[in-house]
């Protein structure tokens, strides 16, 4: 056997004592992630269709109150998020005219015997920092009052200051901070020296004039903006904004209105006790970005070192999955997470519907948990079935995963899609390897939700099918399923 990797040591940073847990007076942490997905009968709703998504700050924020031994707030938890923050073993795209691989497999449920999981892999190829386009990079820095803690203003500065030393000698970094109103602190350079005097100067104190910060990077962006380049705004913030426009409808259209200008969005959360997840996570989706939370050095230095490149250069844009089952072979079915990605089925072919982006390197995965015909569902079967008298055509499918996307600069979509056999559900085993990871972490996620399609299979089931782990990040989320298990089993 090969050396054991070292066990990941996180330091988170320190927050101030005392500091009121979520629920409490003086707490106004605010989330947004209450709705379940609902159980679908594939005689009636066959098609099932949403946005990918890339977001990780649900996995991190988690985090945060586990290490903390804090209960977490169902809402805070988004289970697409938790699967999507690891990397599984999906082969690179093997066709140049296609921006990633599609992967499809199917495993028994480990907490009901009666149904099947289906898993959809994508992954994009990767591209060497050399070869990817000049970059257009606006910081923009909350300085309010309420960043004046260790885990918010000097852990921003570290953040991103480690972004700065990755770029290339022709990208250009500006930034823009805003407290009671907005300012440039530093125009375009590529010089880190300057960067570095920028991000020392900032202080925190005042008010948070959000919306106007907003406005001015992409401005700032716009008159700096490089054709064919990267041009993108990372936004690090609490989201505590409290002055001008600061409710989430109305910085969601802020964001709408620019995105459209090639101008991309990134959401960089910090600290705790004020923190506004919700708008976090949602002007980022709607800005073409992605969102991050930021707990400790090494989390900024996964986010904005390892995956840097995949936040800066996207292969393919507004990309949508869409599986329709058959009811021949597929009874009811539930989507596992992706709850506010999900889109009306003639979303899909329509190009003026907007959708999550991917980045070079970027896998997203999503889960599918079936009935197959004939077994016990979670809804009893009805005495007149919808599709009773109709004919089946494709008896040998148990569905069909499409998928739509546009190539970066494009207006019109590109279609692939993946034939499941009904071969897949009959023959399915239980799930290793990879696909019992990713089943243990969908299992972590709907836990920590309170879903209760889940029955007894609990913390302690988690980490036995999650299994030794050698990669530091795998092991530290067994370490967090152990402490969830704590409160929860």
């Amino acid at each position: 056997m090969g050396a054991r990797a070292p066990s990941i040591v996180r330091t988170p940073v320190f927050t101030p004592p005392g500091q009121p847990p979520y629920g409490a007076a003086g707490n106004t942490e605010r989330y947004a992630g209450e709705a379940v997905a609902s159980i679908k009968n594939s005689a009636t709703t066959p098609v099932s269709t949403f946005s990918v998504d890339v977001d990780t700050g649900a996995y991190a924020n988690v985090r945060r109150f586990l290490n903390k031994g804090e209960p977490v707030p169902a809402a805070a938890v988004r289970t697409e998020e938790m699967i999507n923050y690891f990397r599984y073993d999906y082969p690179r795209p093997t066709d140049r005219r296609q921006p990633f691989s599609v992967t499809t497999d199917v495993a028994r449920t480990p907490w009901n015997p009666n149904t099947r999981l289906l898993r959809v892999g994508l992954r994009a190829d990767a591209v060497a920092t050399a070869a990817r386009p000049a970059a257009n990079i606006v910081f923009l820095v909350d300085t309010s009052g309420s960043m004046n803690t260790p885990d918010k203003l000097p852990l921003v500065k570290d953040a991103l200051r480690g972004l700065a030393k990755r770029l290339r000698a022709d990208d250009r970094v500006s930034i823009v901070a805003y407290a009671g109103s907005a300012g440039v602190v530093l125009e375009p350079t590529s010089q880190t020296r300057y960067i570095d005097a920028a991000l020392d100067c900032l202080a925190a104190g005042g008010s948070t004039a959000g919306g106007e910060g907003i406005e001015l990077a992409y401005s700032l962006a716009r008159a700096h903006f490089r054709r064919g380049g990267v041009n993108r705004i990372f936004l690090a913030t609490d989201g505590d904004f409290n002055v001008g426009v600061s409710d989430n409808a109305t910085l969601e259209a802020l964001v709408k209105r620019n995105r459209d200008t090639g101008i991309t969005l990134t959401t960089l959360g910090f600290g705790t006790g004020n923190y506004n997840e919700a708008m976090m996570e949602r002007i980022a989706d709607v800005g073409n970005g992605n969102y991050a939370y930021i707990d400790s050095a090494q989390e900024a230095d996964k986010v904005l070192g390892d995956e840097l490149s995949a936040t800066l250069v996207t292969v393919a844009q507004d990309v949508k999955i869409q599986v329709e089952f058959n009811p021949a072979q597929v009874s009811q079915y539930r989507l596992i997470g992706y709850e506010n990605r999900a889109l009306r089925e003639e979303d899909f072919t329509n190009d003026a519907v907007d959708a999550g982006d991917v980045g070079a390197g970027h896998q997203v995965t999503a889960l599918y948990e079936v009935v197959p015909a004939g077994a016990a569902g979670w809804t009893p079967s009805r005495r007149y079935p919808a599709n009773r008298a109709a004919p089946t055509a494709g008896g040998s499918e148990a569905c069909e995963v499409r998928l739509r996307y546009k190539l970066p600069g494009e207006t019109t979509s590109r279609a692939l899609s993946r034939v499941v056999p009904a071969t897949a559900l009959r023959n399915a085993r239980a799930p290793t390897g990879d696909m019992a990871f990713v089943t243990a972490v969908a299992a972590y996620g709907q836990r920590l939700r309170g879903d209760t399609y889940l029955g007894r299979f609990g913390m302690a089931d988690v980490t036995r099918l999650a299994g030794p782990q050698r990669d530091p990040v795998r092991q530290e989320f067994i370490t967090l399923a152990g402490l969830a298990g704590q409160a929860k089993d």
